[in-house]
């Protein structure tokens, strides 16, 4: 799998040196590569309490992009899901540690409380003041003597982070912590395991499963169900968190694991506000990508119960753009839709021809929804005959409300459906072409001549003309053998869309992008809609 790494073994410096760049000089790396990586504030002076994590690297922007007022004083990077050595925690705990002392927030993994916990036995030796608390969050594995730590850390980090901040010291700040690791609890679902950089996918989870419960080292889940959709995740995810539960409300941390999608964590988000536990969840910390398992398609939630307490310690000032913020978790507001109509409204008016005929159009769409997509795929995101199709079943909906009898007025009103309708250029390209026929056919145009008058409408605001690979080239020929009666309508568009597949260059419209390799062989999406509509025409009228 090829990745934008230089080679693996210095992958945890080049990414140090990239954060601590990319920081505007907030942030400083020890000098102690390669063997000691660790990430300190820039203006520590050990006059406050010292905040310590770190762990595997692998997490960004856990655990470095946490390191800064409110949160955490140093990070300490081992390599990619491995525990740093003693000796590189030891560094980290002397490069920050004063009078105020040190807490330690370790995630609940063997090789990260063995060299943490060596290195605060030394450090102690040495003079200083340091505690340890360890966060076991992870619910999945019921009765599980140690539970691993997931994102539910970075309740902990905020927490202990923003009372340090404020000046609290060594038993005030391992207090905070300590409640804030047992408070916190959590579940994480993925679609995939991660990629170790430099090898090859684990494809454990089979295609149609979720992994319920797995960790943030790709380690197996709970167990793998169906996977049924965003709905039905969140589903499976609440039924563990909800026995954990009480009456006081919750925040919820929202995290990503890696490569979902912003579209996706919205669509999560939304669900999580829809489910059982919804009006429990007071705030929301998130979507975002907080403690990530590398390329691992899924999330995590996290809750933690809110006191008054701990509400102004999340909601405490901190800088860090890696830690989105606490907000309230609302329903959607909703306000008026503003009139955006233009005038008075037409009355519907019944015309059995003009019916059947915008019928047929839609319905000729509805059909190739499949094939324009597949064709669309090939040269673009595949959504050409959803758009269309989408589009047509609307019109049909409302062929009993248009001014059917009126073409003066039909032409508009089609035009206005389609604004609210269809997305994307094509949409607003044919608005414009029916609102350009109907002024046409207001000024006394027949019919085929109304529609050549939004044709070049739609040329001279669209800037594309015959030749230039998009639906024109369909649409322009079969209006001028219109005349002649649909058959040679329909032939000619459908010569000139075949004509779309042998041209190896765009000129306009999103195909533009598009190298030649690509292109050649294929039908324009849009000249084929357009073929398709008036051959279906001529199969039903003459």
């Amino acid at each position: 799998m090829a990745q934008f790494i230089n080679k693996k073994e210095h992958i945890v410096q080049d990414t140090i040196n990239g954060i601590v760049a990319a920081s505007g000089g907030k942030l400083s790396r020890l000098d102690g590569y390669p063997f000691i990586r660790v990430v300190v504030r820039s203006d520590w002076d050990k006059s406050k309490v010292a905040l310590v994590s770190g762990g595997g690297s692998g997490h960004e922007p856990a655990h470095a992009g946490f390191v800064g007022e409110g949160m955490l004083t140093a990070a300490v990077c081992g390599d990619v899901f491995a525990s740093p050595s003693v000796d590189a925690v030891l560094a980290g705990i002397l490069a920050v540690t004063g009078k105020a002392g040190c807490v330690l927030i370790v995630k609940n993994y063997t090789g990260d409380r063995l060299n943490f916990g060596l290195a605060a036995a030394r450090a102690r030796e040495m003079g200083l003041r340091v505690n340890m608390v360890v966060v076991e969050d992870d619910i999945a594995i019921p009765d599980l003597p140690k539970p691993r730590s997931v994102a539910g850390t970075l309740f902990v980090h905020k927490i202990a982070g923003a009372r340090a901040e404020a000046g609290g010291d060594l038993g005030e700040v391992t207090q905070a912590a300590q409640r804030a690791a047992i408070n916190a609890f959590s579940i994480g679902m993925s679609l995939t395991s991660c990629t170790i950089p430099g090898t090859k996918r684990e494809e454990r989870i089979p295609d149609g499963q979720i992994e319920l419960g797995l960790g943030i080292h790709g380690e197996s889940g709970a167990q793998q169900v169906p996977f049924l959709g965003a709905k039905q995740a969140i589903s499976d995810a609440v039924a563990k968190l909800e026995p954990h539960l009480t009456a006081q409300p919750y925040v919820a941390l929202i995290n990503n694991l890696g490569t979902t999608t912003s579209l996706e964590m919205s669509v999560l988000t939304t669900e999580l506000l829809n489910s059982r536990i919804g009006s429990k969840i007071s705030h929301v910390v998130g979507p975002a990508a907080m403690m990530t398992a590398l390329d691992m398609h899924g999330f995590s939630l996290s809750l933690y119960p809110l006191s008054d307490e701990d509400t102004a310690l999340l909601t405490a000032y901190t800088p860090l753009p890696a830690w989105p913020k606490i907000r309230r978790f609302l329903e959607p507001k909703l306000l008026s839709l503003p009139d955006i109509s233009a005038g008075s409204q037409p009355l519907p008016s019944p015309h059995p021809k003009n019916s059947a005929l915008i019928r047929a159009c839609c319905e000729a769409l509805i059909f190739a929804e499949e094939d324009l997509n597949a064709l669309d795929a090939k040269t673009g995101d595949g959504d050409t005959g959803a758009t269309v199709a989408t589009a047509a079943r609307e019109v049909i909906n409302r062929l009993d409300h248009l001014p059917l009898a009126d073409l003066t007025q039909l032409f508009p009103a089609i035009s206005r459906e389609l604004t609210q309708t269809m997305g994307g250029s094509s949409g607003v390209l044919l608005a414009i072409f029916f609102s350009a026929a109907g002024e046409a056919s207001a000024s006394g145009h027949a019919f085929s001549s109304a529609l050549k008058f939004g044709l070049n409408r739609i040329k001279e605001v669209g800037g594309a003309k015959l030749g230039d690979r998009t639906m024109i080239d369909a649409l322009e020929p079969a209006l001028g053998a219109l005349d002649a009666g649909l058959q040679s309508a329909a032939t000619a568009a459908r010569n000139g869309a075949s004509k779309t597949a042998t041209m190896a260059r765009a000129n306009a419209g999103r195909s533009t992008y598009i190298n030649a390799t690509q292109l050649k062989g294929h039908v324009d999406p849009g000249a084929e809609a357009v073929a398709r509509v008036f051959e279906h025409l001529q199969r039903q009228f003459s």
